[in-house]
């Protein structure tokens, strides 16, 4: 059986919703949801039962739709979360790390091994764009890429209990400069892309996956490629710990997971590109690069 998909919705009339794709049914939960924050909040010590308990409310809820029939556009599945990324957590990724560094990168190397991961700060929720959006070249970068990443959705208790696709776009010619840089090679204006929902699943386990990312150009696939997520190296409970070690999240928390999706060196972004990611059991994230 899979996963039911949790999709924020803008209605022209009542504004964001959250409704409940299972099947070939969607229906409405928002009152059953209220907020992100909320629910997130009520699933601690329980998210397997809200899950189960958000599925008995969407099967009986008054309002639903066909699967084919369900036209209101989505917005990014967040909306007090602060979004958080984990670098180098595939051995493809420490490798290109380290190719793209100026100095060797011996830092990538060392943090792929360590107990302690990497761990960066990536968005406020009112700042990631949904599906359909468009995302951030930065102006002052020179090799610019989508990073496809499988994003954990924890809970207030780090506990997670979905998971959704994300697009961490990077400067790489800036932190390639200089490790130091990182800040301002993963945090800019449209530079990180979530949805299209949260595969709702109360699991301490990686979801048996593929991630594809293809790039369009003028009409025509520019790159594609593909990496299965039982290549990632650290755990999801292990984390989660190190992203709330100390550290509260009252709202929340995506954390996206890293990627070893890495177009060449000679390959940058250009305006107009067209960025589909996908996974499977979640689905499909489109956006359209822009200069920011």
């Amino acid at each position: 059986m899979s996963d039911p998909l949790l999709l924020r919705v803008l209605d022209p009339e009542q504004g964001p919703r959250y409704v409940l794709q299972e099947g070939e049914t969607v229906s409405d939960v928002h009152d059953a949801i209220g907020s992100l924050s909320a629910w997130l909040a009520a699933s601690v010590g329980r998210t397997a039962q809200a899950i189960d308990d958000l599925r008995a409310q969407a099967a009986a809820a008054e309002t639903r739709w066909p699967r084919g029939e369900f036209a209101l556009p989505l917005l990014a599945p967040v909306d007090e979360q602060e979004v958080w990324a984990a670098g180098v957590t595939y051995e493809d990724s420490r490798k290109a790390r380290q190719e793209e560094a100026v100095d060797g990168g011996d830092v990538y190397a060392r943090v792929y091994v360590a107990e302690r991961p990497e761990i960066f700060f990536k968005a406020q929720a009112w700042r990631v764009i949904g599906p359909g959006g468009k995302v951030g070249i930065r102006s002052d970068a020179t090799w610019s890429v989508p990073e496809p990443e499988l994003g954990v959705v924890y809970n207030p208790a780090m506990e997670a209990i979905g998971f959704t696709v994300g697009n961490d776009m990077s400067s790489r010619d800036i932190e390639g400069a200089n490790p130091l840089y990182l800040p301002q090679a993963k945090m800019f204006t449209a530079c990180c892309a979530l949805g299209p929902g949260i595969a709702l699943r109360a699991s301490r386990e990686w979801p048996d996956a593929n991630i594809r990312m293809r790039i369009e150009r003028d009409g025509k696939d520019v790159f594609r490629d593909s990496i299965h997520t039982g290549r990632i190296r650290r755990r999801i409970d292990e984390l989660g710990d190190f992203l709330g070690r100390t550290y509260k999240l009252p709202k929340g928390a995506v954390l996206l997971t890293g990627t070893a999706i890495v177009p060449p060196a000679d390959f940058t972004l250009e305006e107009g590109d067209v960025i589909v990611i996908g996974i499977d059991g979640i689905g499909e994230l489109m956006n359209i690069a822009q200069v920011v």
